[in-house]
């Protein structure tokens, strides 16, 4: 049966700044994909980054260049073949996936054996800002379960140590967002031990961080912007202590699962994380959550409006979908 295509822009205004090493936005730029075969439709989102050369234009065109293998009929793994990974990948597949369960009448969740997926602790984010600031943002938040804490390399104990004045029970991630040296890392891990920091992601630049092979550690490392596919896990296992898993790295669900299942047979430890997004774009990553230490999917909570029907955050927990809104979950 043939099918129809249809890929747009479709942004969502912040209700707060988010801020990050690399900078500060004020709008989730996500493309929105459905995929439609007779009766039934599939919905797909992702999150064109630049870091990784990506932008809406970039995604639309990808997704546009192979409009005719979609409608004619390419399943998840000639996907595979045809696409590089990231965002363009990621909508068209996990569209393909919520395809696949309306049509046949099953849960996403049967990719990893359950009936059904389960309300998951997600890290809450503290954005970069002036300490004072930062602190005052966690204060609000210091009754959940996970924080992460986003830095750079310009004083971020002093960040760190504010939030942690205000929240000291939670447990915490710090992610620099690859703005440190080995020789700062070397420097502040022991502090970081004594402020609890739980989990320390992506602290060197992707591409620099050979360094960390026999390199000791305080505290847990997560490999973040360096890990994108199933083939990394062999060397990032021995850099890292965990991976985090994002689906617009990955270049969807289907490729994540496959990344999930060797960071298991390399003993990495789980993480999964996601772009400022919509609930849409959430919804397959939830999959992958069951089976994760560390979850941060709080994207949606960035947004002033997310779409109806989606996740549902309440003190650090998020809740799955509404029933019919992705993947039968």
């Amino acid at each position: 049966m043939l099918r129809q295509l249809n890929a747009v822009h479709a942004p969502f205004r912040l209700n707060r700044p988010f801020r990050i090493s690399r900078g500060v936005k004020s709008v989730a730029d996500t493309i929105a994909v459905e995929i439609r075969e007779g009766d039934w439709t599939g919905r797909g989102e992702s999150v064109p980054y630049a870091r990784y050369g990506e932008t809406v234009e970039s995604v639309l065109s990808q997704i546009e260049d192979i409009r005719g293998e979609i409608e004619a009929g390419a399943d998840r793994y000639k996907l595979l073949e045809i696409m590089p990974a990231g965002a363009a990948r990621n909508a068209l597949d996990c569209a393909l996936w919520d395809l696949e369960a309306a049509r046949d009448g099953i849960s996403v969740a049967s990719a990893i054996g359950r009936d059904r997926v389960e309300p998951v602790a997600t890290a809450m984010t503290v954005s970069l800002d002036t300490p004072e600031a930062m602190a005052a943002s966690a204060k609000a938040l210091s009754g959940v379960p996970l924080l992460k804490i986003k830095v750079n390399g310009d004083k971020p104990l002093d960040a760190i140590r504010a939030v942690r004045e205000v929240a000291p029970s939670p447990r915490v991630i710090v992610d620099p967002n690859e703005s440190w040296s080995i020789e700062q890392l070397s420097d502040w891990q022991d502090e970081l031990v004594n402020l609890r920091v739980d989990l320390l992601e992506q602290p060197l630049p992707a591409g620099e961080d050979e360094v960390l092979e026999g390199f000791k550690r305080s505290v847990p490392l997560a490999a973040d912007e360096s890990g994108h596919v199933a083939d990394d896990l062999s060397w990032l296992a021995r850099r890292y202590d965990y991976v985090n898993i994002k689906l617009d790295k990955t270049g969807g669900l289907t490729m994540a699962l496959a990344m999930l299942a060797a960071a298991e047979r390399e003993k990495i430890g789980l993480m999964v994380g996601c772009m400022t997004s919509s609930s849409l774009s959430i919804a397959p990553a939830i999959v992958i959550a069951q089976r994760c230490e560390f979850i941060d999917l709080d994207g949606p909570t960035w947004l002033a409006e997310d779409r109806e029907g989606g996740l549902i955050e309440d003190c650090g927990v998020m809740f799955p979908p509404a029933p019919g809104f992705w993947g039968n979950l």
